[in-house]
């Protein structure tokens, strides 16, 4: 990758590199809202539970655990020779196409699961509020499922400036409502209890909760997509303008959600976590019984429901993404056929699924999280070690924390499937 100023000057003039661009902070946000899904809500309970000390190791390492991961991801993405290649491109370039292929597959199938998450949750959600706040009566659920996952699809269809806005819609009053509910409770905080640990019990908690930590916070489904566009957008300073749009996505998302999390731990006791976690509801729920403030109440489904939407955004982004490269590679279709099969067969299976409202959740997580962790962390490690234009950063330590990190991660998720 050439730095020198001719270079530069010749990909992108020296005003809009040195100036921070629109183009830029729609990506921040766009990266932010499909971090932020429904799983933010139960990250404070899975943290709280294990006490002050895990609040503590996770306050210091998610930063750079999210940022490196991501920064990995990316840079494998733009280390291809390819102009606009995509993550399936990538993979078979530097694995061959057996393994590129197969790889693709298990991208897809980690992504996938979580938009049937996505549109029980949204159906659930929407359902909810009307009945409980609204005080109307149910729609039927075909009917309702079948609006909403074609309204949020029809929104993936009007291209990327009608997405860019739709996350500024999304991501904007989910800040406001996070940053208002973490300063809401701080009058409720409790001086936590910090008590020597049992080392053994802390590394079997630390090392449990790491899965918890890497995907509350991944934006790994948006990507591949990301990349792309800042590869055509500055070219051969794609690397560098990627990472910094990373960095500072990194550190908002960090910022707003931890306070949110701290804050809610402190108003907790592990106790009151872990009597939350037994009973299955989000950490907003659970706050509103024990105050019994309606006001939490209302702010609850209205959270989950921008959450939601704005993290199904970005992850149908890299299932289409990713379902269109093995289409186009496997089947020999073209790209607009590939496209139009590809958003056919997800929109009839996110409906189905929220009509028949199963009850396997936590089982499609679990098979998504290991392959997520394998993409995100192992494979982007693994690849600096074989691809010739990753090599400069075999040295770098942050290569290794990222690999020991995705170790740890998929370890643990093993542990707890077949536990």
């Amino acid at each position: 990758m050439s730095n020198s100023p001719e270079a530069i000057t010749t990909d992108i003039s020296s005003a809009s590199w040195g100036n921070w661009s629109k183009h830029d902070t729609h990506w921040v946000l766009s990266l932010f809202g499909t971090a932020v899904g429904a799983g933010i809500l139960f990250l404070p309970i899975n943290i709280g539970i294990g006490g002050f000390w895990p609040l503590l190791v996770m306050t210091l390492l998610a930063l750079p655990m999210t940022y490196m991961a991501h920064r990995g991801l990316a840079r494998f993405v733009l280390s291809s020779e390819q102009g606009n290649a995509d993550f399936t491109d990538v993979v078979e370039e530097h694995f061959g196409p057996i393994a590129g292929r197969l790889i693709s597959l298990l991208y897809f199938f980690s992504i996938f699961p979580i938009l049937l998450i996505y549109g029980v949750g949204l159906t659930n959600t929407v359902d909810s509020f009307m009945v409980n706040q609204l005080g109307l009566e149910s729609l039927p659920r075909a009917a309702l499922s079948g609006v909403l996952v074609a309204g949020m699809i029809g929104i993936m269809l009007g291209g990327e400036k009608l997405l860019m806005r739709a996350f500024a819609v999304l991501v904007y009053p989910l800040v406001a409502i996070l940053l208002f509910l973490s300063l809401y409770l701080i009058p409720h905080w409790q001086v936590p209890i910090v008590d020597t640990p049992e080392l053994g019990n802390l590394a079997s908690t630390l090392w449990l909760s790491v899965p918890v930590i890497v995907f509350s916070f991944s934006h790994a489904a948006a990507i591949s997509s990301f990349a792309n566009v800042q590869r055509r957008h500055y070219k051969r300073q794609a690397t560098s303008k990627a990472e910094r749009i990373l960095k500072y996505t990194s550190v908002f998302l960090i910022l707003f959600v931890l306070l949110f999390v701290i804050s809610c731990v402190l108003s907790l006791t592990p106790e009151q976590m872990n009597n939350a976690k037994q009973a299955n509801v989000s950490v907003l729920s659970y706050l509103a019984n024990i105050y019994d403030n309606p006001f939490i109440a209302m702010l609850g489904p209205l959270v989950a429901f921008v959450a939601i939407t704005s993290s199904f955004l970005g992850h149908f982004m890299g299932a289409r993404e990713s379902f269109n490269g093995l289409m186009t590679k496997q089947l020999k279709l073209t790209f607009a056929q590939a496209d139009k099969l590809g958003i056919g067969f997800m929109f009839i299976a996110i409906w189905v699924c929220a009509v028949a409202n199963p009850s396997i959740l936590d089982m499609m997580g679990a098979i998504s999280g290991p392959i997520i962790a394998m993409i995100l962390f192992i494979m982007p490690t693994v690849a600096v070690f074989k691809v010739p234009a990753l090599h400069a950063y075999r040295r770098h330590i942050g290569t290794y924390f990222v690999l020991c990190v995705g170790l740890l991660a998929v370890s643990a998720l093993l542990y707890n499937m077949l536990g």
